[in-house]
C-alpha cells in the first residue's frame, strides 16, 4: 500500500497544468470522487488493523497535497491569463484618440425640433412605406389627380398601391386619425422619390414637416410661427418670403423662401444667383384632409408646413453639395467634429 501512495504522490508532483482540459484532467485523476485517492480510500477496510492509523495519515497527507497542487495550478492559470490581457508593446507608436461626431443632418433635426418644442410642439413618426390611402388619398390627391404627377413615387406594389413615402405628410394623416385636436406636431423623417441626383436634389432626402390643429388657426398664425422658425435657426436679419403655391392638401398655399445664408443676396448656384432660396410649402389645411381624418372642418382649421433637413443645413452650414451628406466622406464629416 505504501508504495501507491508514493507513486501517486510523485505523480501528483510531476503532473504539469498548462491549459484548462489539463486542470480538468487533473481534477479527475487526484480530487474527484472516483480519482485514485478516493480509491485508496476505499481500500481502508482491507488495511490491517495495526496498520491502519498510519495508512490513514498518509492518504490524508496525499489528498491535502493533491488539493493544495490543485489551486496552485488555478492560480497559475489565471496570472497566465492576465499577463496576456494585460501585455502591450512598448515598442510601438501610441494609438491617437480619435472622436466621432454628430452628423450635420442629425444636428439641423436636433435644433429643429428645439425650436418647435418651445411653441408646444411635439415630434411623432410613422412607416417608410404607405399604402395609397395615407401617402394620396387622404391628402386630397384624388385617383388619376395630375398632382400625384408632381411626385415620382418608388412603387413597390400596384392595386393596390403600396409605395416608399414621398413625404412625411401620411404621419400628420395618422396623428389626426388617432388624436382630437388641438394638435401640435412635427413630422420628421427620410422620403423617397424618382429624381436625378444633383447637388440640390437627392432620391432619398429628410423632411420635417408641422401641423396645427385647433380653433380659429389662420394664416397669420403660419406666418409668424415661419418667421419665428427662420430667425431662431438662422440669424435675427434673415428675411423671409411666401409666393402663391398650389398643393392638393393646403387652401390656400404658399412657397417659402428666404434670403440665401451663402451669398447674403449677392447671387450664387444654390440661390441660382436670385439671393433667395426656397425652403419649403405651407398652407392651411384642406377642409377635405379634415374630414378625411374624422375633423370637424367647420370647427377646427389648421395650418402645415414641409421642409426638406438637407436644404435647411446647406444653408445653415454653408454647403454647397447635397450630395456630401451621404458619401461618408471622412474630410467633410470632421469639419463638425465641434458638434
Amino acid at each position: 500500500m505504501s508504495n501507491s501512495i508514493q507513486e501517486i504522490k510523485k505523480e501528483v508532483e510531476g503532473f504539469v497544468v498548462s491549459s484548462e482540459t489539463e486542470l480538468e484532467t487533473f481534477r479527475m485523476r487526484f480530487i474527484s470522487r472516483k480519482s485514485v485517492i478516493g480509491e485508496l480510500f476505499g481500500n481502508m477496510k482491507s488495511v490491517p488493523a495495526e496498520e491502519r492509523k498510519a495508512y490513514g495519515q498518509d492518504v490524508n497527507a496525499l489528498k491535502d497535497l493533491a488539493e493544495a497542487r490543485f489551486q496552485f495550478h488555478i492560480d497559475n492559470l489565471k496570472s497566465g491569463s492576465k499577463k496576456v490581457e494585460n501585455h502591450a508593446d512598448l515598442t510601438l507608436p501610441p494609438i491617437e484618440d480619435h472622436f466621432g461626431s454628430i452628423h450635420p443632418l442629425t444636428a439641423t433635426r436636433q435644433r429643429f425640433i428645439e425650436i418647435f418644442e418651445r411653441i408646444g410642439f411635439n415630434v411623432s413618426s410613422g412607416p417608410e412605406i404607405e399604402g395609397d390611402w395615407y401617402n394620396f388619398t387622404a391628402l386630397n390627391f384624388p385617383e388619376n389627380h395630375p398632382a400625384r404627377e408632381m411626385q415620382d413615387t418608388f412603387f413597390i406594389e400596384k392595386n393596390p398601391d403600396i409605395a416608399l413615402r414621398t413625404h412625411t405628410s401620411s404621419v400628420q394623416i395618422r396623428v389626426m386619425e388617432n388624436e382630437k385636436p388641438p394638435i401640435r406636431t412635427l413630422s420628421p423623417g427620410r422620403v423617397f422619390r424618382n429624381e436625378a441626383i444633383s447637388a440640390r436634389a437627392h432620391c432619398v432626402f429628410h423632411q420635417m414637416e408641422g401641423l396645427y390643429i385647433d380653433k380659429g388657426v389662420s394664416f397669420a398664425d403660419l406666418k409668424q410661427t415661419l418667421y419665428h422658425f427662420a430667425k431662431e435657426m438662422y440669424t435675427k436679419d434673415t428675411q423671409v418670403r411666401f409666393r402663391p403655391s398650389y398643393f392638393p392638401f393646403t387652401e390656400p398655399s404658399a412657397e417659402i423662401d428666404i434670403s440665401c445664408q451663402i451669398c447674403h443676396g449677392e447671387g450664387c448656384n444654390i440661390c441660382k444667383y436670385s439671393g433667395w432660396v426656397e425652403i419649403g410649402g405651407a398652407g392651411m389645411v384642406d377642409p377635405n384632409v379634415l374630414e378625411n381624418c374624422g375633423i370637424d372642418s367647420t370647427i377646427y382649421s389648421g395650418f402645415a408646413f414641409g421642409m426638406g433637413i438637407e436644404r435647411i443645413t446647406m444653408l445653415r452650414y454653408g454647403i454647397k453639395d447635397l450630395r456630401l451628406f451621404t458619401e461618408n466622406d471622412i474630410r467633410f464629416l470632421k469639419q463638425f467634429s465641434s458638434l
